[in-house]
């Protein structure tokens, strides 16, 4: 017997995407899936995709994961925290939601509204150091997926000093799927092809968490809805701290910073990360340069939202909880066409 692993929300995008994650995996073992509306559905009638996989949707309570080594909680914002509190001591969780994302309780209220349940450990394992504090915890929060595609573009920069943390611009594209699969009218097919639009607009919830991951601390940040079903594309541009940064010194930071990482790679001098690149892959795609104009490092990263943005950085945790390898039921590379 593997690893037991339940998923709690498994009807939505990202819980679909984690099912098909762990039932490729070579240690977990999927024992419970649980969702609201859809309960009592087969998994297959939900995620028409992954027929063949025989397991029906329940209701999530915590005798549901009793007997469970691990629990994914791919919930609305907002319902992790109690779902959390209910399940057995002994059980790993691994929270897709913001609930426990951020440590500042103002934060939280000013951006989600509600009690804060609380932080934990943050699961984004190339940040400095929060490998080995993945490693050690029993309760981890994902990131969210415009925060992981930006972190990853700006925090070696700031690290490094060689770029300013007050002024931080980031405008990022995603597709459809990153406002989950509830029906509403601005997601129908009719109203997004052939259009982009900005949303939350000067207050994206994902600004204090990459304030609190990076140290930036001044951000603006504008997302975009694409019409597209998955995929993130991140432009991010800080002020260098001297004239003299050069697009060379720039790559060579990121070079540096993600080196040994499999799932971060840093494309070849001219060549601009896509979205396509990554769909279906746990990896992230980087490209930087400085403006010829203005001076501004400007660094383009792409992901997929529901892979290195959800599920297969949740699954990329959970491994390393389990020591297990890293990219264990993970694939590095995207699917093309």
């Amino acid at each position: 017997m593997g690893i037991r692993i339940g998923v709690a929300g498994a009807s939505g995008y990202a819980g679909g995407e984690l099912l098909r994650l762990i039932a490729a995996h070579p240690e977990f073992e999927l024992v419970a899936a649980t969702a609201h509306s859809q309960a009592g559905k087969p998994v297959a009638a939900v995620h028409p995709h992954l027929t063949g996989l025989d397991l029906t949707l329940t209701e999530t309570t915590p005798e549901v994961f009793a007997d469970a080594d691990l629990v994914f909680l791919a919930l609305p914002h907002g319902e992790s925290g109690a779902v959390a509190a209910s399940l057995p001591a002994g059980a790993k969780v691994v929270d897709l939601g913001a609930d426990h994302r951020l440590h500042d309780a103002a934060a939280w209220t000013r951006y989600y509204g509600g009690e804060h349940a609380g932080a934990w450990t943050y699961g984004l394992p190339e940040l400095p150091g929060q490998r080995e504090l993945i490693a050690g915890s029993s309760r981890v929060a994902a990131t969210g997926c415009y925060a992981v595609a930006t972190i990853l573009a700006l925090a070696p920069l700031l690290h490094s000093g060689l770029a300013e943390p007050k002024d931080v611009v980031v405008v990022a594209a995603s597709g459809t799927s990153g406002a989950g699969k509830s029906a509403k009218l601005h997601l129908l097919g009719s109203e997004v092809m052939g259009d982009l639009s900005p949303y939350k607009v000067g207050a994206h919830q994902h600004v204090p968490e990459i304030k609190q991951a990076t140290g930036a601390t001044s951000l603006s940040f504008t997302p975009v809805l694409a019409p597209m079903p998955r995929g993130i594309l991140a432009t991010v541009t800080a002020k260098p701290t001297n004239c003299d940064i050069t697009s060379g010194v720039v790559r060579a930071v990121l070079a540096e910073a993600y080196g040994d990482e499999p799932l971060v790679h840093v494309l070849p001098e001219g060549a601009w990360p896509h979205t396509a690149a990554t769909l279906g892959s746990a990896s992230a795609h980087l490209q930087a340069t400085v403006d010829v104009d203005s001076g501004r490092i400007i660094v383009v990263s792409a992901i997929d939202n529901l892979g290195k943005g959800a599920a297969a950085q949740a699954v990329q945790c959970a491994n390393i909880m389990f020591d297990l390898p890293e990219t264990s039921g993970l694939s590095v590379f995207g699917v093309a066409p």
